[in-house]
């Protein structure tokens, strides 16, 4: 029997992985959502830099309560098709990641519940129970979304011609590009300009038949 190919899938979170924008329902509990949402729209344009943009944003979050966060995580919604793809991915011995722009707090207990192999994103500062309005570490730019391709795909032995990058704004370009293949989902005009690939509907499973897998 021929063994099955081996791939590395790596998504974005937010409008990918899940259907929400994490940032956005944390200001919608601090009622910055107006301006966060805002702010949120034109770094994934590609016309404000990421990390200051982020910074903008998480800085409107201080004084939230870290009970935000159980709130938060029953809004999330996974995006169609996510467990297929998840699913289809394990079953033909490939593995899948996600690392994003939003937050540990958020993603951990979804990337459990849904089985992950990896995931990074960035961490909110806290301090007697609320949040700072601070990150802690570095933060998930689009350079690091592309390290983090490139570090799993040494740690589970997968060339990069095997890797696939699937986001939809420009925070994912760079891991697009080192990918071996970059599939623009549901995406910004300037991620649909660069990628090899455009998924228009929203139904993650399609990233199986690319793969010449079964969902």
């Amino acid at each position: 029997m021929i063994p099955a190919a081996r791939f590395l899938v790596v998504l974005d979170a937010d409008s990918t992985l899940i259907e929400n924008e994490v940032i956005e329902l944390l200001a919608d509990a601090a009622g910055s959502l107006a301006l966060v949402a805002e702010v949120t729209d034109r770094a994934m344009r590609g016309e404000l830099d990421f990390a200051a943009s982020l910074r903008q944003r998480v800085a409107t979050l201080a004084g939230l309560s870290t009970d935000v966060f159980a709130e938060v995580g029953t809004l999330i919604r996974p995006t169609t098709g996510v467990h297929a793809l998840i699913d289809g991915l394990h079953a033909g011995g490939s593995r899948v990641g996600v690392v994003s722009g939003g937050f540990h707090e958020l993603l951990d207990p979804l990337a459990e519940t849904l089985g992950l192999d990896h995931w990074r994103a960035n961490r909110l500062e806290v301090r007697d129970g609320r949040l700072t309005g601070g990150l802690i570490g570095p933060i998930i730019d689009a350079t690091a979304k592309a390290h983090a391709l490139t570090e799993w795909a040494a740690l589970d032995g997968i060339d990069l011609c095997g890797t696939v990058a699937v986001g939809d704004g420009a925070n994912d370009l760079t891991m697009m590009r080192v990918a071996g293949l970059g599939v623009a989902f549901n995406a910004k005009p300037v991620v649909r300009r660069s990628a090899d690939l455009v998924i228009d509907t929203a139904d993650l499973s399609q990233i199986l038949p690319l793969l010449g897998l079964r969902g």
